[in-house]
C-alpha cells in the first residue's frame, strides 16, 4: 500500500467517524504543536533553557537528568530560582513577587512566562512560512468543539480567538455543556502560579485529576478526539487515558474515536505506518487508539474539517446562548445579565429552521417510530453483509454517489437520517439502506428513491 493510499484511508476513516458521531472534534494539544509553528521548547528544552538562566544552577542539565525525571528537576530548579530571586537576583523579578504569602515556585514560573511570551507570536502574520500558515488555516477550519492543552503559552488563543481560555483549577468549576473553550489543564502564562511544573505541582494535580478526568470523560466518549503535539509514550497522554480506559475501552478493543497524530518528515520513504497504536498506560494495561503519521498536517486537518456542523457559527454566540439557556432555570436569573447581539438573534428567529441550526437540534413528531424505521449504524450494516466493520459499506455509498451524483448521507431520506440526541448526532440507516448496500455489493441494478 502506498502512502497516498494510506492518506486516503485515514481521511475516509476520519470522515466516517465525524459523520457517525455527528459532532465537532476535540483537539488535545501538546508542546509539539507550539514547537512546530513558532519554535517553542518542549519540556526538556525548557528545563535546559531555565538551567542557563539561573546562575545558582551550577551543574549542567545532563547532570540532573542522569538520576531524575522532569518534575523532580523542575522541583530542584524551582528552589534554585527562589534562592537567586531572594539574594543577588532580586532585581530580575517584579517587586510584588516578594510579598508575604507568595508561593515559592513563582520565581521559576515567572521566568517561564517571560521566556514563552517573548517567543509566542502576537499575530499569525509573524509566522514566515506559507506552508505552516496554510496548515494553521486548515486547523482553524476544523471548528473544534473545544481544545484541551498542557501547554502554558497562548498560541491556541491566537489561532482560535473566539474561544474562551479556562485555566488550571477553574476547569473544575466550568460548565462543560458549553462550546468554544480552551481548557489549559497545566496552567497558562497569564497566571504563572497555575503552571504545573514541579513534583509538588504534579502531586497536587494528581489529587485533583480524578475530578478532571470525570469532566473530560464526556468529551472522550461523545466526540472525536485527536492528540496532537505528543509522542505515544508521553506521560500526559498515559496519565489521562489511565484514568478512563476502563470506561471508554472494553476488553482492549480499539477506541474508535481517539486519534494520535505524530510527525515523521520521512514517512513517504518508509512502509505505510500502522493505523492503530497500542499505548501502555501501566503494568499489564494498555489502550488501542487510531494512529496517524504524517509529514504534513494539512491533509489531516482538512479531513477533520469535513463536518460543517459549526460552519459560520460564532463560538462566542453559542456560548452566550447556552449560558443563557442554563441560567433560565435558575432561581436567581433576575440577578444575571448577559450581552447578546439581538440583531443576529432576530435574524435567526425570523428564518425558519435557523435557530435549530444554531443549537444543533431538531424536533421529532414520533421519535420512537422514527428510531424503529432507521435502526442500523454503518457498522451494523457491514456486519449484516458479512464484513468486519463499516468501511466496505462506506465505500459502497461513496460509489453510489459517484455513479448517481446523489449522496444519501447528505440529507434525511428513505435510506438515511441523522438523529440529534442532546449535543450528539448519529447517522442511522433503514432496511432500504441495507438493501441498497446489498444490491451494490452484489452488482445488482438499483434505483434511488429520494
Amino acid at each position: 500500500m502506498s502512502y497516498t493510499q494510506y492518506m486516503q484511508d485515514i481521511s475516509d476513516d476520519i470522515k466516517v467517524c465525524l459523520e457517525d458521531m455527528g459532532c465537532q472534534p476535540i483537539l488535545f494539544i501538546g508542546s509539539g504543536i507550539s514547537k512546530r509553528y513558532f519554535g517553542a521548547p518542549n519540556w526538556e528544552q525548557l528545563l535546559i533553557q531555565l538551567s542557563e538562566i539561573c546562575p545558582r544552577i551550577e551543574d549542567s542539565f545532563a547532570f540532573y537528568r542522569q538520576t531524575n525525571d522532569f518534575p523532580d528537576i523542575g522541583q530542584m530548579f524551582s528552589e534554585k530560582f527562589r534562592e537567586w530571586a531572594w539574594r543577588e537576583g532580586k532585581g530580575e523579578f517584579p517587586e510584588e513577587l516578594f510579598a508575604q504569602g507568595t508561593l515559592p515556585g513563582i520565581y521559576i514560573k515567572h521566568k517561564i512566562k517571560e521566556l514563552l511570551d517573548s517567543i509566542t507570536p502576537k499575530k499569525l502574520a509573524e509566522i514566515n512560512n506559507n506552508g505552516l500558515l496554510k496548515e494553521i488555516e486548515a486547523l482553524q477550519n476544523i471548528s473544534p468543539h473545544a481544545l484541551i492543552t498542557t501547554n502554558y503559552d497562548q498560541f491556541q488563543e491566537l489561532v482560535f480567538p473566539d474561544y474562551t481560555p479556562i485555566v488550571g483549577q477553574k476547569i473544575l468549576k466550568s460548565n462543560h455543556a458549553s462550546v468554544g473553550e480552551v481548557l489549559k489543564i497545566h496552567g497558562c502564562t497569564t497566571d504563572p502560579a497555575s503552571m504545573v511544573l514541579t513534583t509538588d505541582d504534579y502531586m497536587d494535580f494528581t489529587m485533583k485529576k480524578k475530578y478532571l478526568s470525570a469532566k473530560l470523560l464526556t468529551y472522550f466518549a461523545e466526540h472525536p478526539l485527536i492528540f496532537m503535539g505528543y509522542r505515544a509514550e508521553d506521560s500526559n497522554i498515559k496519565a489521562i487515558l489511565s484514568d478512563i480506559d476502563e470506561i471508554i475501552s472494553a476488553e482492549n478493543q480499539l477506541i474508535p474515536n481517539i486519534y494520535l497524530l505524530e510527525w515523521d518528515p520521512n514517512i513517504e520513504n518508509k512502509h505505510p505506518p500502522a493505523k492503530e497504536k497500542l499505548i501502555a498506560i501501566g503494568e499489564h494495561r494498555s489502550v488501542r487508539v487510531k494512529s496517524i503519521v504524517a509529514n504534513s498536517f494539512h491533509w489531516v486537518y482538512e479531513a477533520f474539517a469535513t463536518n460543517a456542523a459549526l460552519e459560520k457559527v460564532n463560538p462566542k454566540l453559542l456560548r452566550a446562548l447556552l449560558a443563557r439557556t442554563y441560567d433560565m432555570v435558575r432561581y436567581d436569573i433576575p440577578k444575571k445579565t448577559v450581552e447578546v447581539n439581538f440583531q443576529i438573534l432576530e435574524n435567526t428567529l425570523n428564518t425558519e429552521g435557523e435557530l435549530a441550526k444554531v443549537y444543533g437540534i431538531t424536533t421529532l413528531d414520533n421519535p420512537t417510530a422514527l428510531n424503529a424505521s432507521y435502526p442500523y449504524t454503518l457498522k451494523q450494516i457491514g456486519e449484516i453483509l458479512g464484513f468486519g466493520g463499516w468501511h466496505k459499506v462506506h465505500m459502497f455509498f461513496k460509489e453510489i454517489k459517484e455513479e448517481t451524483g446523489v449522496d444519501i448521507k447528505a440529507s434525511d431520506n428513505k435510506y438515511h437520517i441523522k438523529l440529534m440526541i442532546g449535543k450528539t448526532g448519529y447517522s442511522k440507516y433503514s432496511e432500504a439502506g441495507v438493501e441498497l448496500a446489498r444490491k451494490k455489493m452484489n452488482g445488482d441494478e438499483y434505483i434511488l428513491e429520494m
